[in-house]
């Protein structure tokens, strides 16, 4: 069937971050498979990070479907949207149902986006993984894809405002070599495998990353473990 809404969609994005002047630099591109299934995992530290995070599979002309909460596609605007670009949503209450979807997509050759951390980092840093990626992966008989994204956090996240200007924000993202999830291994196994790569990614892409705080009341985005003032785990642990 051929895809109406998600390619236009990436297009409008595409307009959006040249207008904004974002700066993206993409490595790793060539470890997302041409063909076939894939469950597609990334560090969750904005609202945007679905949109860079499926701009990794373009080069090879995939489309990635996200699993995303129920209540976005609720939305009247978004809804419709995600609906037609055949993201899947996750109803908490009723996880199986997403899940059984997702299954049945990996199967029929799509990749599925998943964020492991199921919520926004407010540390920057990344936080345990849910297993539900390499159980995915594991039922599927599919890799996983270990993506890294940095930057995006500056454009919109949680607790503070959107800045959707032209502030010429880098974002660099860096996908690393696909990981096999052998059903006849231990899913928390795999997953420590997983976030341990996703790490070693968002290392890399925090060293590449060429934006600096312009001062000292710039510094929010930054870990506190890197020199910043964003909150750390425990402390985002503890406010909440």
């Amino acid at each position: 069937m051929a895809e109406l809404v998600y390619p236009p969609v990436i297009g409008a994005a595409h307009t959006l971050f040249r207008a904004l002047d974002i700066r993206i630099d993409m490595k790793g591109t060539e470890n997302i498979p041409r063909k076939g299934g894939a469950v597609l995992v990334s560090n969750h530290i904005g609202y945007l990070d679905f949109i860079f995070a499926g701009l990794t599979a373009r080069p090879q002309k995939r489309l990635v479907r996200f699993m995303a909460k129920e209540s976005v596609f609720r939305h009247k605007v978004s809804g419709p949207l995600m609906r037609a670009m055949k993201h899947i949503p996750v109803d908490r209450t009723q996880g199986e149902t997403a899940y059984q979807h997702a299954l049945d997509s990996l199967r029929s050759g799509e990749i599925i986006g998943v964020f492991p951390e199921a919520t926004i980092s407010q540390s920057f840093t990344l936080k345990s993984f849910k297993s539900g990626a390499a159980r995915m992966a594991q039922e599927a008989g599919v890799p996983l894809i270990p993506v890294a994204l940095w930057g995006t956090q500056r454009l919109w996240t949680k607790g503070r405002p959107k800045n959707l200007k032209r502030s010429h924000i880098p974002v660099t993202m860096r996908v690393g070599e696909p990981i096999e999830a052998p059903a006849d291994q231990y899913a928390g196994a795999i997953t420590r495998r997983l976030r341990e790569r996703v790490q070693e990614l968002l290392d890399a892409a925090q060293s590449a990353y060429p934006g600096k705080p312009k001062g000292p009341e710039d510094t929010w985005w930054v870990p506190a473990h890197l020199g910043g003032t964003a909150p750390t785990a425990a402390q985002v642990k503890e406010a909440g």
